[in-house]
């Protein structure tokens, strides 16, 4: 049986890999940008927005979702996102100090 690599990492690293992951796209980050310049929930809008369909744009919408950083409330028909705040706190709590480790790293990096 094969062992996964994951369990030799902290539970912190692999969540801070599960956000970036979830960031790892342009059209996702459009969206949370879209989401954050809104400060509300949109719910057609988004593909409006965007150019892509509205399919791929659900996909990307439920990679955000699975991982946190937007929530989606049904009304009606559709379904209205806006950021979690809670998942955006946890990107920032376990993103910073990782952003914080590396710059100062490099201003100590002797290459």
């Amino acid at each position: 049986m094969a062992i996964t690599k994951a369990k030799l990492f902290d539970t912190a690293q692999k969540r801070a890999a599960e956000l970036m992951k979830a960031l790892g796209h342009p059209a996702r980050i459009a969206i949370i940008e879209l989401l954050a310049e809104r400060e509300t929930c949109i719910c057609g809008d988004i593909t409006e927005e965007l150019p892509l369909a509205q399919s791929t744009v659900s996909q990307h919408l439920k990679a955000l979702k699975k991982a946190g950083i937007i929530k989606g409330e049904i009304d009606g028909v559709r379904t209205c996102y806006c950021l979690d705040e809670e998942g955006i706190g946890e990107m920032e709590a376990l993103l910073k100090p990782l952003l914080t480790n590396l710059t100062t790293a490099t201003k100590d990096n002797c290459c």
